[in-house]
């Protein structure tokens, strides 16, 4: 669940092991966990609940484990205190990366992720430092294949988009946050295949790494991130 919305990322996304996507999932229930704890299990009245749904169905997550998290969290005297905790900074050659984290622990969360930039050519910075240049926007992509470019745009405006793309082998439907869920709901019922649907932070402008090992440092630098499990998205704007 990382990235911008450049083609490079959505492969990566289609092309998740079996242990990537348990990892996914395992985030999307602490994720709904904390939705259901502060807003109730009913999707219908809690928007935050009802987003993170439709991202977990567009991650093939089958609705009876969503469901059965749903219940659990609605259900349980579990009084584990979640936080959101967003970090900004820098990886190699300046690019810029934003951290949304989950965690019940700020002080393993800050240290880890401090580690990580550090490690890999980059530097943690202030609140504020990067975010300037990313817009939240609800990003839904669908893969091309034997569709019709046309007819899915014209789909995507009807359903309330702002903004369609065409990205080598997927297109790309942008949305306004308070948007997305009504927009990824008209399209479901068109019943297109979503290769993933979620509301990111959408970089403004984007950095190229011409130097082979800064390129590598900042990947690692972002696979070790996505893999820390306090760590619920990762955005950034390298241009790869």
């Amino acid at each position: 669940m990382s990235g911008h919305s450049k083609w490079h990322n959505i492969r990566l996304k289609k092309e998740k092991t079996d242990g990537q996507r348990a990892q996914i999932f395992t985030k999307l229930s602490r994720e709904i966990t904390v939705a259901v704890k502060e807003g109730g299990p009913d999707p219908s009245s809690n928007s935050k609940l009802k987003d993170i749904i439709s991202k977990a169905k567009a991650a093939n997550v089958p609705n009876d484990n969503i469901y059965r998290v749903i219940d659990k969290a609605a259900g349980s005297s579990d009084n584990s205190n979640f936080e959101s905790i967003t970090y900004e900074g820098y990886g190699p050659e300046g690019v810029a990366v934003i951290v949304e984290t989950l965690t019940d622990n700020r002080n393993r969360t800050v240290s880890e992720v401090r580690h990580y930039f550090d490690k890999y050519g980059g530097n943690l910075g202030a609140t504020g430092c990067v975010s300037w240049n990313f817009k939240r926007m609800g990003v839904i992509v669908i893969d091309s294949e034997d569709l019709d470019e046309d007819a899915v745009m014209l789909d995507a405006l009807d359903a309330g988009a702002s903004d369609f793309k065409t990205e080598d082998e997927v297109f790309e439907i942008y949305t306004e946050p308070e948007n997305f869920g009504s927009v990824l709901e008209q399209l479901q019922k068109l019943n297109y295949t979503f290769v993933s649907a979620q509301i990111e932070q959408v970089p403004q402008t984007y950095v190229k790494i011409e130097d082979e090992a800064k390129a590598a440092a900042l990947q690692k630098l972002l696979d070790k991130l996505e893999e820390f499990d306090d760590v619920q998205n990762v955005w950034h704007n390298w241009e790869e």
